[in-house]
């Protein structure tokens, strides 16, 4: 299975014993939208709802954070997803939180994952048949396990400000780049990681939400300083748009880590650097 899906691929293998589709809709708590009642409402027949409010570090203070690899094996089993199972992420959000999804399940372990080109919205306007209600499927193994190749923490970044090792990309708007934009959370900085550059996430897509591919998405990356064929890590207000950015590497060929506490924690600590303006 490809890491990016068609519509018309998901709507031939619906159905098949080993697929299993996810609506993995978040709102990052922006806006007043509610992700789970919208799923209930309408969603790809058999898709489940990950609740990617709920599957994370709850005890943290930052948003967002990975849960415990133990957590997320149970929620993973409840939800009927298992070792050995197809797994396609779709959303329909303005954050396109589907990476984010992906990026969890690849970090515990899962290696059989994609993402639904074009979303739960392209699904709808294509007309293709949606369901309502609560999907129950049944339990099955999910092994416990986390790589944590893919992650960055804060030591690691304030690190590679000096060795320069990865290339760091930030997938916020330009105004919250630059420091134009006051940071919307409390007590945090505005402004960016040092060395850092800027591509904001929006711009990894066409106009009618499916992903940019080949040299067009590549152009994206270079646009903005980024060499795809370098280590590269990437962040964001609270680690789900840079996944998104992570997926976009990934259909290049570059494995990006995801600076998992991002701006949320770079921005509100006392003992790192912060730089305004253009990168």
């Amino acid at each position: 299975m490809d890491s990016l899906v068609t519509t018309e691929w998901l709507a031939g293998e619906l159905g098949a014993n080993d697929l299993r589709v996810v609506d993995a809709t978040y709102f990052a708590g922006f806006g007043d939208r509610d992700a789970a009642a919208e799923y209930e409402k309408a969603h790809i027949p058999g898709a489940v709802f990950m609740d990617l409010g709920e599957i994370a570090d709850t005890s943290s203070d930052l948003p967002s954070m990975l849960p415990a690899p133990e957590k997320f094996a149970s929620r993973m089993q409840s939800l009927g997803l298992g070792d050995g199972s197809r797994i396609v992420l779709y959303d329909n959000s303005p954050y396109h939180t589907a990476a984010r999804a992906w990026f969890m399940l690849r970090t515990f372990g899962a290696h059989d994952v994609a993402i639904l080109d074009g979303g739960f919205a392209k699904w709808q306007a294509e007309g293709r048949d949606v369901a309502s209600g609560k999907e129950q499927l049944r339990h099955r193994h999910f092994t416990v396990w986390a790589d944590d190749k893919g992650v960055r923490t804060k030591d690691q970044l304030k690190a590679n400000i000096d060795s320069k090792a990865e290339q760091v990309v930030d997938a916020r708007s330009a105004a919250r780049f630059t420091g134009e934009e006051p940071d919307p959370r409390p007590a945090t900085h505005a402004g960016h990681i040092p060395g850092s550059k800027n591509l904001p996430v929006g711009q990894l897509f066409n106009d009618d939400g499916t992903y940019k591919t080949g040299d067009a998405l590549k152009a994206e990356f270079e646009g903005a300083g980024i060499d795809v064929a370098k280590p590269l890590v990437t962040t964001c207000g609270s680690g789900i748009t840079a996944s998104v950015l992570a997926f976009g590497a990934h259909l290049l060929g570059n494995e990006a880590a995801v600076y998992d506490g991002s701006w949320s924690e770079w921005g509100a600590a006392s003992d790192t650097p912060k730089a305004t303006g253009a990168a």
